[in-house]
């Protein structure tokens, strides 16, 4: 296994640079990150080959297809040993409604983001996760009115500001 390679500033521009337009042309990114193309590229499959970079897609604008609901929802389990988070997260990760799940700190175990056609596609859901018998004693339910502000990208200069991006 090859060893990380340490991130500097031209790195750094390339990556801020690649999530905000992971279709720039090789050329393209070069000129915006102060390289000729040749050694751009090479940054760039280094990057790929340290699993800085884990792919590339596009953005949909799902609510121009269709109309969606999404909930937040704080899930408590019953039980805390490894194998009741680990028996818990491998049900949930099988659900392609489940977008994204977080083990938290505080007063919950998990906070999971679904997406789904409506609200009784969302109990559906909930319903089936409990009689599965993972360990889930209760849970929350956080439906989503509005998302007046939705990132796709880190800023990545806030985290690193001795570099100068």
């Amino acid at each position: 296994m090859q060893p990380t390679p340490k991130l500097d500033r031209i790195d750094l521009k390339i990556l801020t640079q690649l999530q905000r337009n992971g279709r720039l042309t090789n050329v393209e990114l070069a000129n915006r990150v102060g390289l000729s193309a040749s050694p751009c590229l090479i940054r760039v499959k280094r990057l790929e080959a340290a699993g800085y970079i884990t792919g590339y897609g596009a953005q949909i604008d799902i609510r121009k297809i269709t109309s969606i609901l999404t909930v937040f929802t704080e899930i408590t389990l019953s039980d805390h040993r490894r194998h009741d988070f680990a028996r818990f997260e491998s049900h949930v990760s099988k659900l392609d409604t489940v977008v994204e799940c977080h083990l938290i700190s505080g007063g919950y175990d998990y906070l999971v983001k679904f997406i789904t056609r409506d609200v009784e596609h969302y109990q559906i859901i909930m319903e089936n996760l409990l009689e599965l018998n993972i360990g889930i004693e209760k849970y929350f339910s956080y439906i989503v009115i509005k998302s007046p502000i939705v990132k796709e990208s880190f800023p990545i200069q806030d985290f690193f500001p001795e570099q100068k991006i």
